[in-house]
């Protein structure tokens, strides 16, 4: 089978790999769909040491779906098709083997792009379970990227009374505007803090959300957030891991910090099945997100469209 690897800065390539055989208790799923994760330019953007290239096989990449064509489960059978959480393999592969533990069904129907999009969202759903009732609050969202815009259509669905939301991007506030958005900030014209503190009458923001991993959006998260509000931390940092805090500005607020932005905040597969539930009953629409249609053998460019955020992009999903 055919996979791709990161042999260098920002460098894809593709490799024939053996085909893996599923063992006793997994199934073989041939890979329809996978899409960029903001987490994946952790890998992706920065120039790592040359000795740890090349990465693993299918990375940098953990948003997919497929068919399942072999089976060695009762639990799924040959024809299903299902969301993929891998573990033994990135997703930028044409096969993979999983558990069905890591796995969760979608319909045989609808926009296979479109049922990708509830993995990432499914995650936000998570980090929404795991934290206060946005019910009648006021909420700012720190950057509107996929996740930041997921956030935004989320807590407007449960009825935030202020939905307060920032990005360098005009595009993106467009978007946030059209899915509830109540107030859209630019950090390039806007000064944030005050604008939310004119908003919300000095109050400031019940909760705070950071959903791209800035230091700048990081430290800001405790200068608009009220006393004893709640932050989310979710966003990833990209090219640096460390960066000076406004530890005086987190002190003075004493927020409730409750970090959901990986898999080690708690397992999330139950929050995606309950996602493709909404969209497959038609309370949710995801079509917005997927801007970008690619195939397989446009890889670099799907990463590089993605990394750059070229042509308004949101999110990119490949065909495999």
């Amino acid at each position: 089978m055919r996979g791709v690897r990161l042999t260098g800065y920002k460098h894809l390539e593709f490799v024939e790999a053996q085909t893996p055989t599923p063992q006793e208790g997994q199934v073989l799923i041939k890979t329809e769909r996978t899409s960029i994760c903001g987490s994946d330019l952790r890998t992706y953007d920065r120039a790592h040491p040359e000795e740890n290239y090349p990465f693993g096989l299918g990375a940098p990449c953990h948003e997919c779906l497929g068919e399942v064509v072999e089976t060695q489960s009762d639990e799924l059978k040959v024809g299903d098709r299902v969301i993929v959480i891998p573990v033994n393999s990135g997703g930028l592969v044409e096969y993979m083997a999983e558990s069905p533990n890591r796995c969760i069904k979608i319909p045989n129907e609808g926009d296979l792009s479109v049922w990708m999009m509830c993995q990432p969202v499914g995650t936000v759903m998570y980090a929404l379970q795991e934290s206060d009732n946005v019910l009648g609050k006021s909420v700012v969202i720190l950057s509107q990227g996929p996740i930041g815009l997921a956030f935004t259509q989320l807590i407007a669905m449960a009825g935030a009374r202020q939905i307060i939301v920032t990005d360098l991007l005009d595009y993106r506030l467009d978007m946030a505007k059209k899915l509830g958005a109540t107030h859209t900030l630019n950090p390039l014209r806007d000064n944030i803090e005050e604008a939310v503190a004119e908003i919300t009458g000095g109050h400031m923001a019940d909760i705070v959300i950071e959903g791209c991993g800035r230091p700048e959006t990081c430290n800001q998260v405790f200068r608009v957030i009220k006393q004893r509000g709640q932050a989310i931390l979710f966003g990833m940092t990209h090219t640096e891991d460390s960066f000076m805090f406004d530890y005086n500005a987190m002190y003075l607020k004493v927020p409730r910090i409750n970090v959901t932005n990986s898999a080690r905040a708690g397992e999330n597969i139950r929050s995606i099945a309950e996602c493709v539930d909404l969209v497959g009953t038609g309370r949710l629409d995801l079509s917005h997100l997927v801007t970008h249609r690619m195939q397989f053998d446009d890889v670099q460019k799907a990463y590089d469209t993605y990394s750059e955020k070229q042509d308004n992009s949101l999110k990119v999903v490949m065909e495999i």
